[in-house]
């Protein structure tokens, strides 16, 4: 079976680790986890190949996978920008540093820009509160933002 996985570009480390969590109680939250962290989102085909290796119902995948925020079913921007709503960010702005990526970039949430290089992203509290309003972009973290800061922010990923 490992060697049906490989077709789908599994990562040989990926395989391996399916394998070892196949019979183990909490194997399908771990498996979508590293899933995720291979392909940065959860491919339909991978779910189904999941389902078959777990011979676990494809229903009960997504049951998971839609349940917690973390996983994603469409793959994000090259660089995805994750602005905090949480109510620290909320209270001073967060809301409005969403429109303006919207309309700088010309996408919504959760969307990605035609060239594949933006995506944007509502998310709860990051733990930055004192930085208010913050965004994430692939892990760096952008505190005491503004509309007019964000040019600077992209500018920064722009020729990445």
């Amino acid at each position: 079976m490992a060697s049906d996985i490989k077709e789908l570009t599994f990562s040989q480390e990926l395989v391996s680790f399916i394998e070892e969590w196949k019979g183990k109680p909490g194997n399908l939250i771990m498996i979508l986890h590293k899933v995720h962290e291979e392909f940065s989102y959860i491919p339909r085909d991978v779910a189904k190949k999941i389902s078959e290796m777990l011979e676990v119902p494809l229903a009960k995948i997504y049951g998971v996978i839609t349940f917690y925020h973390y996983f994603k079913l469409t793959k994000p921007g090259k660089f995805n920008i994750q602005v905090c709503m949480g109510t620290a960010c909320y209270l001073k702005g967060g809301e409005d540093i969403i429109q303006e990526l919207e309309n700088i970039l010309g996408i919504g949430i959760n969307q990605v820009t035609d060239d594949g290089k933006f995506s944007i992203e509502a998310v709860r509290c990051v733990g930055c509160c004192g930085l208010a309003p913050v965004a994430v972009v692939n892990g760096k973290v952008f505190g005491s933002l503004t509309k007019d800061k964000l040019s600077e922010v992209l500018a920064e990923y722009e020729n990445k």
